[in-house]
């Protein structure tokens, strides 16, 4: 339950606090064998306007514009008075009728991102080197209160020749197509009805996000209901996440799994920056995997969060408990996190630091029928970090880290995780929830330490560059149970949106 995930402020999600990745308009491999080669966007591309988004070093989360797309609101562009001359509003806001109340607007993501590896898996598996390609183009139609958002996706990976998951690559698909209506209701909200493929991000994206620093984003199929006032949202949605695979247009909603639920916001101020959530998530899961087994899972999670920014401080507190059955048996499962920080706004460098923390529930005994391991259900690809070897089931976690900005437009991170096991009694898990290492032949509860240095440059408003150096240094569990080489990561990132 890490408190790393935390986009701002928009339409279908509970304010968290304030990254880059997410404002609107306004705003490794081998480390010897970094031979594949970045796509860069031509700089004529480029608006020559300075940079003024806040940059941020968390490699899944290029800053600028937002990730979904469907949530940035472009009609302001109706008035000439409030366009500022870049050469991308004219594809932004596009009347089609004389009054403006139907226009169409256009965008383009284009992501390169590579990622180097020395001792995979704490070399049980080979060495591996990778490019992950992308261009997500989009088209948002609105005919008064009816709306029409389609963004496909043309993806590749080069440079490996092991077997290709489903976060790597799709080919050509269409990676969101959906339809929305607003109703007014008497009370002065405002309901938003959905149906079809979007991606999905609930509150801070702990147990629903979008996959997004992967090469391939998750989206989701299902409806949406989302009711917005002044100072509460609450949104119900029954979801089916989509399989990606490669080829074309052949991607197709999950079989085995489903979620569906209720998750509520109150605002506790006007600018809604500080605020609780409550929130019941239901999942299906036909074929779940934990070290105890695998079978059939029905997870019920209830939770709250409690978040805030006054732009110092920073502060996210979230707990959650699972109840269901799993193989036919009940299961009970827990996890609970935070996470401040403090930004040091009038010093030189603009420092920052933060803490964060979490313990999430492991199973207590593989010899009984109940099982114990919390199910994350679909939390962001890089949970972690840019180096994300394991995830958030059966796991204590400390993560300090501190940032600088050598100027306005970069940000430089250094940060330190230490890892341990929940459970002595049980695995340890990847961020898509297959197991990593069994707990059944060690009692040691530390897992590794882990460092990372990250740099960010938001070059200009629409182009972001980052790179990052990783290492996970192994515990006494890793070495109990196999391989137990240091993991190496280098990574680099560009990313164009307009």
């Amino acid at each position: 339950m890490s408190m790393l995930a935390t986009p701002p402020y928009k339409v279908g999600s509970a304010p968290r606090r304030p990254t880059s990745d997410d404002r609107n308009r306004s705003g490794v491999p081998r480390l010897a064998n970094a031979g594949p080669c970045l796509i860069f966007v031509a700089a004529a591309l480029i608006s020559p306007s300075a940079a003024s988004a806040q940059v941020s070093t968390n490699l899944e989360r290029a800053p600028t514009l937002t990730i979904d797309r469907y949530s940035e609101n472009w009609s302001t562009l109706a008035d000439p008075a409030a366009r500022t001359g870049d050469w991308a509003e004219p594809l932004k806001y596009i009347p089609l009728n004389e009054d403006g109340s139907i226009y169409l607007t256009t965008g383009l993501e284009a992501r390169s991102r590579y990622e180097g590896y020395e001792n995979v898996n704490w070399g049980a598996s080979p060495n591996d080197d990778y490019v992950w390609n992308r261009l997500m183009p989009y088209a948002d139609l609105h005919v008064g209160k009816l709306r029409f958002f389609a963004m496909p996706i043309v993806s590749a990976i080069s440079g490996t020749d092991r077997r290709k998951g489903p976060a790597d690559a799709t080919g050509v698909d269409m990676l969101q197509a959906f339809v929305d209506v607003d109703i007014p209701v008497p009370s002065g909200d405002v309901l938003r009805l959905s149906a079809g493929r979007k991606l999905v991000s609930l509150g801070s994206g702990r147990f629903i996000d979008r996959r997004y620093g992967t090469g391939v984003p998750l989206p989701f199929d299902g409806f949406e209901g989302i009711a917005t006032g002044k100072s509460r949202q609450i949104t119900g949605f029954y979801l089916q996440p989509v399989d990606t695979k490669l080829g074309a247009f052949n991607d197709r909603r999950s079989r085995n799994k489903a979620v569906w639920g209720v998750y509520a916001t109150q605002w506790l101020n006007a600018k809604h920056t500080y605020g609780v959530d409550i929130y019941y998530i239901g999942l299906r899961d036909r074929n779940a995997v934990f070290d105890q087994g695998a079978g059939r899972q029905l997870a019920h999670t209830i939770g709250t969060r409690f978040f805030g920014d006054n732009g110092a401080w920073y502060w996210n507190a979230e707990a959650a408990v699972q109840r269901g059955t799993f193989a036919g048996y009940r299961s009970a499962a827990w996890g609970v996190g935070a996470e401040t920080g403090y930004r040091f706004r009038n010093s030189p460098l603009r420092p920052e630091i933060a803490l964060t923390a979490d313990v999430v529930s492991g199973d207590g005994d593989p010899n009984d029928r109940k099982l114990g391991t919390l199910n994350p259900l679909f939390p962001n690809g890089k949970y972690f970090g840019a180096l994300s070897p394991i995830g958030p089931r059966n796991l204590i976690h400390l993560r300090p880290s501190t940032t600088v900005h050598p100027r306005k437009d970069i940000a430089v991170s250094l940060t330190g995780v230490a890892y341990w096991r929940e459970s002595v009694h049980d695995g340890i898990y990847a961020i898509p929830g297959f197991l990593v290492r069994s707990g059944k032949t060690s009692d040691a509860r530390f897992i590794g330490k882990q460092i990372e240095l990250a740099a960010s440059w938001q070059a200009t408003p629409k182009l972001n560059l980052t790179a990052s150096l990783s290492a996970f240094d192994p515990g006494p569990f890793i070495r109990d149970t196999g391989p137990a080489r240091t993991i190496k990561m280098v990574g680099a990132q560009t990313t164009f949106r307009f």
